[in-house]
């Protein structure tokens, strides 16, 4: 399938703000786009002054762009076209836990406690919990299945400072505390997890009457890969297309600023592509093979 995504987001501000954006679909996923996505940025007093900006690759391997909104703000726009396997998020209940000293090195920064992900208060709650549950999958599962529970779900709970530790005991939240939480009690039994955000599109599921928004999941190291979990909505999901990973929602903020402003417009577009046309589908088709033959995965 293809998926259409993209956002409109305004940013107003009285002074230059310097800005850092986390907004382009991750390298993983690059070779799988029909269309570029390129950034535009334009002034909100001058629609027509397109504002420059530059590109780098952080610690993480996410593509971060710098910018600076002039006075009166900017309005930063993207839409893009994804080509999707269809296919529901892998699950392989088999996997094992890997010891840490067998590790690759890059999984052990997510071992680690983070800003969001305190091991250290929730490692004993943790292997009260889980210590005695099948290492590996059933483990993780476990894990889910509980901060699930745990946790009710609402957009009105929504706020930036919460931690894991916190949203165990507050037992509420949106989808980035349901990450956070899991991912923290997955490290504490030395379960290495990072947390994740990008699209994901009412794709296979009832459609959500709520706005679309930016989602947040997470991904496990076991049997010497990585899967993902979801543990806001407990269910194999169609159409994740992935934009950033990090420790937790600090390495991973859509934008971020560096002076004062006001959020004007957030809107995001994850939808399914409908072709109603064979003309325009095997012209899609025809984008797509010499895309992929092109790229570099």
């Amino acid at each position: 399938m293809r998926i259409r995504y993209g956002y409109n987001i305004e940013i107003v501000c009285q002074q230059d703000l310097p800005l850092i954006t986390l907004l382009d679909v991750h390298p993983s996923r690059r070779h799988d786009l029909v269309a570029p996505d390129e950034l535009r940025v334009t002034s909100l007093l001058d629609p027509s002054r397109e504002i420059a900006t530059t590109q780098f690759v952080d610690p993480f391997g996410n593509i971060c762009r710098r910018l600076t909104a002039p006075p009166g703000g900017i309005a930063l726009r993207a839409e893009g076209v994804v080509h999707d396997s269809g296919e529901l998020d892998p699950v392989h209940p088999a996997a094992g836990e890997v010891p840490p000293s067998r590790l690759p090195d890059e999984a052990l920064v997510y071992l680690l406690g983070s800003r969001y992900c305190e091991t250290d208060k929730l490692a004993a709650q943790a292997w009260s919990l889980f210590g005695h549950i099948p290492a590996g999958w059933p483990r993780v599962q476990a894990i889910v299945d509980f901060v699930h529970n745990h946790l009710t779900f609402g957009y009105h709970f929504a706020r930036s400072t919460r931690t894991a530790a916190e949203a165990f005991e507050e037992r509420v939240g949106v989808c980035r505390d349901f990450a956070h939480l899991a991912v923290a009690l997955c490290r504490c039994v030395n379960i290495p997890a990072r947390y994740c955000n990008g699209y994901l599109g009412d794709i296979g599921v009832p459609r959500d009457p709520a706005p679309m928004d930016f989602n947040a999941w997470f991904e496990v190291f076991l049997g010497g890969r990585w899967y993902t979990f979801d543990a806001r909505h407990n269910m194999r999901r169609i159409g994740r297309v992935v934009i950033a990973r990090g420790r937790d929602a600090t390495d991973v903020a859509m934008v971020s600023s560096f002076g004062p402003h006001m959020l004007q417009r957030f809107e995001v577009t994850t939808e399914e592509v409908e072709e109603a046309h064979p003309e325009m589908a095997m012209r899609l088709s025809g984008a797509e093979r010499r895309m992929m033959s092109s790229a570099t995965p």
